[in-house]
């Protein structure tokens, strides 16, 4: 039946697809798990690396620092990663850590703090700055879905258009009159570890569990591989794509509300140019740009690697401008490594 040709959607990692034999479903996980733990080699040497530079890089406080900095990255990383191996692209990650927390405080200042006017009650704002993601998911969705738009032109759309209407609203200044909800998740410790810390540690967490061992999950591999064998298998992709995309936008606007806390303000740039290292992160962690391959782990591998390169960097003295540099050449080797050992270009 064609159940049983197509719905192994998708061993993590694994390509979706007919599996004729308990022996290629085996290969397909041992595939997954090699590829989950590809990049903990190099994360360690990382380590060694930075504590051969500076003694005091393997301490705590900035062991803790690094994590913490990269809680925001990490989880849009997250909503990337689950948005590739599902097949389509979202660019407007990105804008929307900057427009979901920036409306969501515009709603509850008084217009004498840059606010919009509204003075709505203050337990409204991170309600409304978490469905404002969703909102924007939800609309991608629309475009991509019901009108049949390319996901890349659509996103990028939209990038410049949620960038457009945060200045539009703030007139290029800075929030800075948050109310204390807005400033707790990210500067709040708990179990003496950093809130933000936890809530990745939980956001990944509930995300391998339910891409590998829940059918909705695991249909999103499916899709990303083959779409038709997943729609002729029963899975409504619409439907899963769709809800793939709204998960990122509550992601992305979570991210803000942790960047918003632990800086203290909503820049009117919050966000720019995250994109570009939402990629690296997830193509150095395996995920494929061409859809159903990748995992959660390997991508928040990437972000790790991302994230003590940067700090290595910084201890050693390199300029801040180098490091996009650098970023673009680890997706160039990330890349060419992927077409070394798979033998097909991630384009």
């Amino acid at each position: 039946m064609t159940e049983t040709t197509v719905a192994s959607p998708g061993t993590p990692g694994g390509s979706p697809g007919p599996r004729d034999t308990t022996r290629g479903e085996g290969s397909g996980l041992r595939l997954a798990r090699f590829r989950d733990l590809a990049l903990v080699p190099a994360i360690l040497l990382l380590m060694v690396v930075g504590a051969l530079l500076e003694p005091a890089f393997l301490s705590g406080d900035n062991l803790t620092n690094v994590l913490q900095q990269q809680t925001e990255l990490s989880l849009l990383v997250l909503a990337e990663a689950m948005i590739l191996i599902a097949g389509k692209f979202d660019l407007s990650l990105e804008s929307t850590v900057g427009l979901a927390p920036a409306l969501g405080v515009g709603l509850v200042i008084p217009i004498a703090s840059n606010g919009i006017g509204t003075d709505l009650p203050v337990a409204l704002g991170i309600p409304i700055c978490l469905l404002i993601g969703v909102m924007i998911g939800a609309f991608n969705g629309l475009l991509i879905l019901r009108f049949k738009l390319s996901a890349f032109i659509v996103t990028l759309g939209m990038l410049i258009v949620l960038r457009g209407l945060q200045i539009g609203f703030t007139g290029g200044q800075n929030l800075f009159a948050l109310p204390e909800s807005f400033l707790y998740l990210g500067n709040a410790r708990w179990l003496g570890l950093p809130a933000s810390i936890w809530i990745c540690a939980v956001a990944y967490a509930a995300g391998i569990v339910v891409l590998g061992y829940f059918r909705h999950g695991r249909s999103i591999y499916a899709i990303g591989g083959n779409v038709d064998a997943a729609r002729a298998a029963g899975v409504r992709t619409d439907r899963v794509v769709w809800a793939v995309f709204m998960i990122g936008g509550f992601l992305a606007a979570l991210a803000g509300l942790l960047m918003t806390g632990r800086l203290g303000s909503v820049a009117a740039a919050q966000g720019d140019g995250m994109i570009f290292t939402v990629f690296a992160a997830a193509v150095i962690g395996g995920v494929s740009l061409d859809g159903g391959k990748g995992t959660l782990f390997g991508a928040l591998c990437g972000v790790l690697v991302l994230g003590l390169i940067n700090n290595i960097l910084t201890l050693a003295g390199v300029s801040a401008q180098w490091i996009q540099a650098i970023y673009g050449g680890i997706i160039l080797i990330a890349l060419m490594l992927a077409r070394v050992t798979s033998g097909k270009a991630q384009d």
